[in-house]
């Protein structure tokens, strides 16, 4: 129940090429307290609950807690959301023993990729591929919960 994931901006379309699966996800968020965010996501005809901890001073690691729930609970859910559920597709790419999810995001965070990488462990080594950029691990504004409350396209900086 432990999460413990780097995250990366993406720089280019490569990674596409590679992708083993993509899923078009929507996702909303009852709660966005950095304490406990709780997350409704739908992908495919599948739905989740998911309750996520405060994030470790490193940025690394948090309890996260995910339980398949019903479609129809899903959807309805989504309808309580804080904000506007946000949509996009996510891509799973292999790179060396690792499996890279890179989020292609839409709507007011249209322009944005993501990519997520999970780790056994903190010191666990990763080769990184060519199409990623500047690592963003711990930076609160990539969090889907914080997109959700000021989305990419609102970003000055």
């Amino acid at each position: 129940m432990l999460e413990i994931e780097r995250k990366f901006l993406v720089e280019s379309d490569e990674f596409k090429k590679l992708a083993t699966s993509k899923d078009n996800m929507i996702q909303g968020f009852l709660n966005t307290d950095p304490e406990r965010t709780i997350r409704i996501r739908i992908m495919g005809d599948s739905a989740f609950f998911t309750v996520k901890g405060r994030t470790s001073p490193n940025g690394l690691s948090r309890f996260e807690w995910e339980y398949q729930i019903p479609l129809a609970d899903g959807r309805a859910l989504l309808e309580l959301c804080e904000q506007r559920p946000m949509e996009k597709i996510r891509y799973r790419v292999p790179v060396h023993g690792h499996v890279f999810e890179v989020d292609e995001f839409f709507g007011v965070n249209e322009g944005l990729l993501l990519a997520e990488v999970e780790l056994r462990h903190e010191e666990e080594a990763v080769v990184l591929p060519d199409w990623l950029g500047k690592e963003v691990t711990g930076q609160t504004k990539y969090y889907n919960s914080q997109l959700a409350l000021k989305p990419y396209t609102t970003w000055n900086d």
